[in-house]
């Protein structure tokens, strides 16, 4: 049996992960917690064969856990440890590979694909091959998952990470405004008169509510001050996040690009 530990702080998505592994026969998770402090208090007591960390955390991120167990620590000792993040970024990619990370996911994901992976770094680790600790550039050929990224999968991932309660009516309009500017930038110089009436037929409903609930939804996000780092990684400190929300204009521009630049990177790579 493989002992799996989740570190991440969207709960939804650790309980959706665990009810995924709690149907695969080979795989026990033995604990989720929520951010990389939880995670450095629990490795020792749990003794996981594999850590399935995400990046973007509050209190201690992804790379601040693999410097942690880097630095002195036997806690490295017949650990794999499987990277995630919603943002493809080379530059995070090299860092987390070069601490140590064995393999790196970009959400949203293939699971039946991420359970494959778990097992042949679990054989690796058993069997005594070399880890990516040792040698950085073994991180299984480091060939990303090659699953298609679905576009409202993308966003979804995005918008949850960033705490926009996925109930509430300003959530649905939120996502497909974003995927609206995506494939259109122009149709964000005319959010009043082209975004929400588009919105709003699709909807079928009007552009006044539909204005009104993705401002509910982006207030919901902001208030919700367990996603900092993220909202400081997405609007690259342009916005502080103590001193007020970014306007709906701010808010679809700034995640349609990042998306959109992603993308084009991951293209390119």
């Amino acid at each position: 049996m493989i002992k799996v530990l989740i570190v991440d702080d969207n709960e939804e998505f650790c309980d959706l992960l665990s009810e995924f592994f709690a149907q695969v026969e080979d795989i026990e998770v033995v604990g989720t917690v929520h951010n990389g402090m939880e995670a450095l208090d629990v490795l020792p007591k749990l003794k996981p064969d594999v850590m399935v960390l995400d990046i973007i955390m509050p209190h201690l991120d992804g790379l601040g856990v693999l410097e942690k167990i880097n630095n002195g620590s036997d806690l490295r000792e017949n650990l794999s440890i499987i990277m995630l993040t919603a943002f493809g970024q080379e530059k995070i990619t090299k860092e987390a590979l070069e601490l140590g990370a064995d393999y790196y996911v970009l959400k949203p994901f293939d699971m039946g694909v991420l359970v494959e992976r778990i097992r042949v770094l679990h054989h690796k680790n058993t069997y005594g091959e070399s880890q990516s600790s040792n040698n950085s550039g073994d991180f299984l050929n480091n060939e990303p998952l090659k699953e298609e990224r679905d576009l409202e999968e993308i966003i979804t991932t995005i918008l949850l990470e960033m705490g926009v309660p996925s109930h509430i009516k300003g959530y649905a309009f939120l996502k497909e405004a974003i995927n609206l500017v995506i494939e259109d930038p122009s149709m964000i110089n005319s959010i009043t008169k082209v975004l929400y009436p588009t919105v709003a037929e699709r909807f079928d409903t009007t552009p006044s509510r539909v204005e009104r609930a993705i401002r509910h939804a982006i207030e919901s996000a902001w208030n919700g001050r367990n996603n900092i780092q993220i909202v400081n990684k997405l609007f690259k400190y342009s916005i502080r996040s103590d001193k007020g929300k970014p306007t709906n204009s701010e808010f679809i521009a700034r995640i349609s690009d990042n998306i959109r630049i992603s993308e084009k990177k991951r293209v390119a790579l």
